[in-house]
C-alpha cells in the first residue's frame, strides 16, 4: 500500500472510460488496481437519507475491484476549509461514522 492509503481508508476514487467517482472503503491496491467497498457519489445523498430514515435502502456500498488502467485519481476523504468530507456528512445525517455502521 502507499502511505496514507492503508486499508480501511476513507477515499474518493475517480475513474475514467466511463467517468465515475465512488466514496467508500479502501480494502487493496496493487498494480493490477483497487479494490473498495463503495457507492457512487451521485447516489450518496440519497443512500445516507435512506440510513437516517431506518429504511431497507434501496442503494448500499458495493465490494468493486477497478483495474489501474481505469483509475484517475484516489483521493483520501478529508475535509477542505469549510466543505465537510463525505464521512463528516455521512456522520452527521446518519448519527455514526461510515466504520462504526459497517461494523
Amino acid at each position: 500500500m502507499i502511505e496514507g492509503f492503508e486499508r480501511g481508508a476513507l477515499v474518493i476514487l475517480n475513474l475514467v472510460n466511463p467517468k465515475e467517482k465512488f466514496f467508500g472503503v479502501l480494502s487493496a491496491l496493487s498494480p493490477a488496481g483497487v479494490t473498495v467497498r463503495a457507492i457512487n457519489l451521485d447516489s450518496f445523498d440519497d443512500w445516507i437519507h435512506q440510513i437516517a430514515r431506518n429504511e431497507d435502502p434501496d442503494l448500499d456500498l458495493m465490494t468493486m475491484f477497478v483495474p489501474l488502467f481505469r483509475v484517475e485519481r484516489i483521493f483520501l476523504d478529508e475535509a477542505s476549509g469549510s466543505i465537510k468530507s463525505y464521512s463528516q456528512r455521512f456522520h452527521e445525517v446518519v448519527g455514526t461514522s461510515l466504520p462504526e455502521w459497517i461494523g
